[in-house]
């Protein structure tokens, strides 16, 4: 089993028509061992900017700690908020001083511009992006994800379809992986500021 295996997890973001929306499962496991169904993977960086971390647990919670200190650096020295796009070449940056012996974590950033609109990223474990304008996912559900998601989204979704099309796709696509699950977290990004909500599924 690979490393990136250990806990197990599926993160997905996507974009929508001035809007754009992540979603995580909520299991913390150990292999095929559920410990707890209230992890969350998603944390919020800015008023509207997230992130979602997937991989080895405890190299989450060091990379989270890491985020908050350069980006508090950051205000404090620029005097303003953080532009997604600004923050996935600092989490680029971060992975890729560590790549002779990386962090276990693939991120998922999903943020609203406002000047260039939603923006959304993924990267492997050194830090290399991948930048797209439908959505991104990450963790061990990923294939399935592909899968719904390519069948699922369209362009030009408004916030409510695209909350209902995120927590259809993440779903449909945890259930098919064993080491994730056990609930899910979605957060909406608008203009208007962010809606998050907890969905309920299969905890078998």
């Amino acid at each position: 089993m690979s490393i990136m295996q250990y806990n197990g997890s599926g993160i997905v973001a996507m974009c929508g028509k001035d809007c754009v929306a992540i979603a995580s499962d909520m299991r913390y496991g150990i292999q095929q061992q559920t410990i707890a169904c209230n992890m969350h993977k998603t944390f919020q960086m800015g008023d509207k900017l997230f992130i979602g971390l997937a991989g080895l647990i405890t190299d989450m919670q060091t990379l989270k700690q890491k985020f908050d200190f350069r980006l508090k650096m950051y205000s404090l020295r620029e005097n303003r908020p953080m532009k997604p796009k600004v923050f996935a070449n600092l989490v680029s940056t971060i992975l890729y001083e560590k790549r002779f012996g990386p962090f276990f974590c693939e991120p998922v950033i999903a943020g609203l511009d406002e000047k260039e609109g939603p923006f959304i990223t993924a990267m492997d474990l050194i830090g290399a992006p991948c930048f797209a304008k439908d959505f991104v996912v990450s963790g061990t559900a990923s294939e399935e994800l592909y899968g719904v998601c390519e069948a699922f989204w369209k362009p030009n979704m408004g916030p409510d379809e695209l909350f209902e099309t995120i927590s259809q796709a993440l779903l449909a696509a945890v259930d098919r992986d064993c080491l994730a699950g056990w609930g899910a977290t979605v957060h909406v990004i608008t203009k208007d500021g962010v809606v998050t909500k907890e969905l309920k599924s299969r905890k078998d």
